[in-house]
């Protein structure tokens, strides 16, 4: 067969791709182009962990069923910007170190499925920067079981202080890695390994071994610490694996792995959708990097580095203390106490300007930069940084309000924290990479004047959440208010739901069908009027008001259905907008989902500017009494929210919930049937179901609570809409009589109860729904 190929443009490389429909793994068929393209959508998080290893790889020419090696060495045709290192002792070998996205589509081009790394990252090639056990359990053994012992091993070695990760092999085992600072030999960090396996593995012996002969292995669980040596390598994370299910090396939190079944279920066809709706469970897992606990005592070399003259000199701090009153800001003295010389934070600083300050630990102190505009939030986005007095180590906790006549008098809050690594050190700059819990990132910074400084990112978010699609945090409903716990409750408002993007001086307007409706509200596009942030994702509800101010549904859907710009000129006097803005879910180069409400709530409200249409909808701790007020006023109910909790895109919590003053639902219309009497021009009533675990799940009929112009509407709409047949697996007697549509347009109805086969009871139609699920153009 004649050899095709593709040449393709990857990031600043050309790469050529070769017999793109080679089947790589038979069963499902999955061909050589899509392992190409995970690993490509992929490469913002796997390069996270991988860049600067060596690799070893797995190549499966002909596929999964066919011949498989191992390789090592370089080849001496790749491309002269596949970046290596030479290692080994003796018979050296060239390690490929991928380090952007081409590398690895070069690599799955070549059919190398699986990636396995080194447990060293450059320049720190004979030092381990994690602990690594390796549960690899005898054929037939439960994984359950694997599970519960590695829930085991968890709490064993976090009693000695570490920080545990996990992530499935791609296999039946399981990997814990707990991540230690790059300072001690293999045979230093294999001893700390072992001492923590034996006793783990005594108390243990019935289900667990540490003899790496399977003939000793007795049926029981390998604790394999044999891989903590030079040269010696694990699969990497999010690394394929070449079996039959192509499945993944998956990292997971603790709780995930918990309720794992089968690690099969995560595999090439479903792994990426996973990162992009929860997240790397392993974002930040450098920052979280202890000692081994059989080093307790700092390293003489380190000690005497961090206490030389050279590296705490008062003098650095003389700026800091001049501009200071410290009988009167409550920000740290000038201290010079010891730090580990690589902790970095960034302040978001609300004083006569919001603005924020990154500052990293240099030399016994912390160098600061002001950057008034927020970390670049991608490639591609420059922002100046202008250099200030570096700042004592001290600052790196320091939150709380400077006085007013005080310099930098506002409020500081600390916006991210933890470690930051040199990558490169250049004449003019350094590039670096922050890793923490909050953010991990790369940049560069270089100077161009003065204290002038421009700082960029250099990697590729995996979600671009200025531009990609995000799906809103859903509520559950509740009758009534919590009788217990502590919670926060505002307003329901009656409007439309809507995602609020502000990058760089533009605004989208998004609703949660993913429809842009700037055009139709024109007074909320103000990003710099209305805001101070440069980059941000806030969710929110518009709304207009009836001449009582009260909200009205009706008149914001009206304005979301305007198209003439005469009409939408008109509806803004008429009927303008406002929009309450409740959470933050992006701001200024990071996400915030993670943060408590509380701390989102402070940035929200630090983020826009008053007497504009947008508002904060403010919250009380007196729900009961703010559902009576609803209920007396006519409002549609009131939210409920921990202030403790994290925003989950598109999952549905009981963190958030939703007490309204009427038992009403939203649904999809799937159907109609023929209407009789007075009804005959129209329809009769219409079939109602709702989503249920990706599965349309039939709820019965409503056939009440239509005025002569909802009738006319629904009708209009019914008869734009595509005919098909049944969606829902319940067959209704009447259906001999009934007109199936595709399920894009949604309503709202009122309803007693539920019956017991799912139905409604009694249900009412209220009104329609445009602004959900379907096509608003369409329609």
């Amino acid at each position: 067969m004649a050899r095709e190929a593709t040449l393709v443009q990857v990031g600043k490389h050309k790469v050529e791709l070769s017999n793109l429909n080679k089947v790589l793994f038979p069963d499902p068929t999955i061909i050589k182009a899509e392992v190409i393209e995970y690993y490509l959508k992929v490469a913002p998080t796997i390069l996270d962990h991988i860049k600067g290893r060596p690799l070893s790889l797995v190549r499966y020419p002909d596929g999964v069923n066919g011949e498989r090696f191992f390789q090592k060495d370089r080849p001496g045709w790749a491309p002269d910007w596949v970046d290596y290192v030479r290692l080994g002792s003796g018979d050296k070998k060239d390690y490929i170190i991928a380090t952007e996205e081409a590398t690895l589509v070069w690599l799955a081009n070549l059919a190398c499925l699986e990636l396995h790394q080194m447990h060293v990252y450059k320049p720190h090639f004979d030092k381990p920067d994690y602990l690594v056990f390796d549960l690899d359990p005898p054929e037939g053994f439960p994984f359950r079981e694997v599970v519960q012992i590695a829930l085991d091993l968890k709490d064993h070695v976090e009693n000695y202080g570490y920080s545990s990760f996990v992530k499935t092999t791609g296999g039946k085992g399981i990997h814990l890695l707990a991540p230690i600072e790059p300072k001690w030999s293999f045979q230093e960090v294999f001893q700390a390994a072992s001492d923590l396996a034996k006793p783990f593995v005594k108390a243990r012996s019935a289900t667990t071994t540490l003899h790496i002969k399977k003939q000793a292995r007795k049926e029981r669980v390998l604790v394999d610490i044999y891989r903590i040596r030079s040269g010696q390598t694990i699969i990497a994370p999010y690394s394929l694996k070449g079996n039959q299910a192509a499945s993944v090396s998956m990292p997971l939190t603790w709780e995930q792995l918990a309720m794992v079944k089968d690690p099969g279920e995560f595999n090439l066809r479903t792994v990426l959708d996973q990162v992009l709706r929860e997240g790397d469970a392993w974002e930040g897992i450098q920052a979280h990097a202890m000692p081994l606990h059989t080093k307790s005592k700092v390293p003489k070399a380190i000690k005497k580095q961090l206490s030389s003259d050279q590296h705490k000199t008062p003098k650095q701090l003389d700026d800091y203390k001049k501009k200071r009153d410290f009988d009167r800001t409550p920000e740290p003295r000038a201290a010079v106490p010891e730090g580990r010389g690589d902790a970095f934070v960034v302040h978001r600083h609300h004083a006569s300007h919001l603005h924020y300050d990154l500052r990293l630990e240099k030399d016994g102190v912390l160098r600061s930069w002001a950057v008034p505009r927020g970390l670049p939030p991608f490639p591609g986005i420059k922002r100046l940084a202008v250099a200030t007095e570096d700042h004592p180590l001290a600052y790196l906790n320091f939150e709380g309000a400077i006085p007013k006549g005080q310099y930098g008098g506002g409020d500081m809050w600390i916006f991210a924290r933890g470690r930051y690594r040199i990558i490169k050190e250049k004449k003019d700059g350094f590039y670096f990479k922050l890793l923490s819990k909050d953010i991990t990132a790369e940049y560069r910074i270089h100077l161009m004047k003065e204290k002038e400084w421009l700082l960029e990112r250099v990697d590729h978010p995996q979600l671009n959440w200025l531009e990609d699609e995000v799906n809103p945090m859903l509520a559950e409903s509740r009758t009534e208010t919590p009788a217990y716990g502590h919670y926060l409750y505002e307003v329901k408002w009656d409007g439309i739901r809507a995602f609020i993007t502000v990058k760089d001086g533009e605004l989208s307007l998004r609703t949660r069908n993913n429809q842009i409706i700037n055009q139709q509200f024109p007074e909320l596009c103000i990003p710099e009027k209305a805001f101070r942030i440069n980059a941000a994702v806030f969710d929110a509800e518009i709304v207009c008001f009836d001449r009582n101010g009260k909200p009205d549904f009706k008149k914001v859907i009206k304005r979301l259905q305007r198209r003439s710009s005469m009409d939408i000129e008109r509806a803004v006097k008429s009927s303008p907008a406002f929009c309450y803005l409740f959470d933050c879910l992006y701001l200024d180069g990071r996400p915030i989902i993670n943060e408590p409400l509380l701390r989102r709530r402070v940035w929200l409200k630090g983020s826009f500017r008053k007497n504009t249409p947008y508002r904060i909808s403010e919250v009380v701790e007196e729900g009961e009494e703010l559902f009576v007020a609803s209920r007396a006023m006519g409002l549609e109910g009131i939210m409920a929210k921990n202030p403790q909790s994290k925003y989950l895109p598109g999952k549905r919590s009981d963190n958030w919930l939703k007490i309204k003053v009427r038992n009403t639902r939203d649904c999809l219309i799937v159907g109609y049937t023929i209407g009789q009497g007075d009804r005959n021009p129209y329809f009769g009533a219409l079939h109602l179901a709702e989503e249920v675990n990706g599965k349309l799940e039939y709820r019965g009929k409503v056939g009440t609570g239509f005025e002569v112009d909802a009738m006319k509407e629904v009708d209009q709409y019914l008869k734009k809409l595509d005919t098909i047949d049944r969606p829902v697996d319940k067959k209704p007697l009447d259906e001999a009589k009934s007109t199936w549509v595709e399920p894009v347009l949604s309503c709202e109805i009122q309803y007693a109860t539920m019956t017991e086969d799912g139905a409604f009871r009694e249900p009412v139609f209220l009104r329609l729904r445009p602004d959900l699920v379907g096509s608003i153009d369409k329609l």
